[in-house]
């Protein structure tokens, strides 16, 4: 079972007044409210100086105003969200200490596509893909990679546009819907299996993996609405056993650091229900903290509740913390 060193503060006042950064104008709002609310609550309740902030620009305010030591960001998704690198390289160039990862971590785990491309340049196993450029030929990029398949917007996240696509009828319908959202299109081998998680924090010096979960939804499979409003989504942690459950922690945490990630996140994989291999989808940088997020419920399996993850994930922000 992995033991993580004790925190390394006990003062709430090493932390100065935080900006727990939420909401914004991403299509993933109202999930990065509802982990704002939760994360100010707790971070709160451990005597920490904390205010909720309601995106970027009202955050550039609070700045000016001298009213921000740091920031915990709970911002989701792109454009106007906080994982795709724009409000790191800001906060950067400001000196604003923030959590979860940098510039190139972020900007680089936004991107579907370019982090499979740095996988696979390592060696790490992910699904085949294909990138579907503005006006690609879907149907023959179905056959290139043969039916199922899943298309996806490149750069969303929380299952936002997703679609499963089990014959030709069904592929212009998914791409419409995908094309809805900004960015490129990312058409994906459908891995039919479990469904699979693994959080990633820092501990000191370096990464520790979480214990896995295993998402197991009442319909077929983990969508938005199993995700953040479903009460009967059963979510097994540790997800795998012995060597399995090894596995899968060595190759998300390698996913983690080799997409450039830091602090911490979450790395979702497949598993291969008849060969059980295992398959990284993506690396999320700012991980949802609601009553169904999987950070929260892997990291209580080794014995650290809410409030105490939230302290950890903040001192990460804290002067050395950073790789």
């Amino acid at each position: 079972m992995t033991s993580f060193s004790p925190p390394r503060f006990a003062d709430p006042a090493v932390f100065g007044r935080v900006a727990v950064l939420m909401g914004g104008t991403s299509s993933e709002r109202e999930v990065s409210l509802d982990s704002g609310r939760n994360v100010l609550e707790a971070l709160r309740a451990r005597g920490i100086d904390a205010h909720a902030v309601d995106g970027i620009p009202a955050l550039i305010e609070a700045i000016r105003g001298g009213r921000v030591d740091r920031v915990f960001n709970v911002l989701h998704g792109s454009a106007g969200g906080g994982e795709d690198g724009v409000l790191q390289g800001l906060l950067t160039a400001l000196g604003v200490p923030f959590t979860g990862s940098d510039v190139l971590g972020s900007a680089l785990s936004m991107d579907k596509i370019r982090t499979k491309q740095v996988w696979l340049s390592l060696g790490l196993p992910t699904p085949r893909y294909v990138r579907l450029a503005k006006g690609a030929d879907v149907h023959a990029a179905a056959r290139e990679l043969g039916l199922p398949v899943i298309v996806k917007p490149s750069c969303e996240g929380s299952s936002v546009g997703v679609s499963r696509v089990f014959d030709d009828a069904g592929l212009d319908g998914a791409v419409a819907l995908a094309a809805q959202y900004p960015g490129e299109l990312l058409m994906e081998q459908l891995i039919v299996g479990d469904e699979l998680t693994v959080g990633i924090l820092r501990d000191g010096d370096i990464h520790r993996a979480l214990p896995s979960i295993r998402i197991v939804p009442k319909g077929e499979w983990y969508d938005y609405h199993a995700k953040y409003v479903a009460e009967d989504t059963q979510y097994l942690c540790p997800g795998l056993d012995g060597a399995a459950e090894e596995e899968i922690r060595r190759i998300a945490l390698a996913a983690f650091e080799a997409a450039g990630c830091s602090g911490w996140g979450r790395v979702d994989v497949m598993r291969d229900r008849a060969s059980g291999r295992l398959y990284l989808l993506e690396v999320n940088t700012a991980p949802g903290m609601t009553s169904h997020s999987l950070v929260p419920k892997a990291a209580r399996q080794l014995g650290i509740g809410f409030e105490e993850l939230c302290w950890r994930i903040l001192e990460t922000s804290v002067g050395g913390a950073r790789p």
